[in-house]
């Protein structure tokens, strides 16, 4: 898919495609011969999961870890868990002094 095709499919601007890429949100996308980005289903499937945790609350310092963290491999299965935990324990408390 083209950066147009994956900005209209998951409503993010390609300038924050680009973003998220250069910062390492989203690992690096493969581009085609003329050199413009060919986004596969799993790079879709990053862009989602980074669009659904932003949602959620979470800020782009932990995704950038979290994505290190998947990067490294297997081994790193039971950090992210912690992680994910972690940041779950913070927006609940988080919701918790708003309401």
């Amino acid at each position: 898919m083209t950066i147009a095709e994956v900005s209209e499919k998951y409503d993010i601007s390609q300038d924050t495609l680009r973003y998220y890429e250069r910062i390492g949100l989203i690992p690096p996308v493969n581009r085609n011969k003329s050199g413009n980005r060919d986004y596969t289903e799993e790079d879709c499937k990053w862009v989602e999961f980074i669009k659904c945790m932003r949602n959620a609350g979470l800020s782009i310092e932990v995704l950038i870890e979290y994505v290190s963290l998947v990067e490294k491999g297997d081994e790193t299965i039971e950090a992210r868990k912690e992680l994910l935990i972690e940041q779950r324990n913070h927006l609940i408390k988080k919701n918790r002094r708003h309401e």
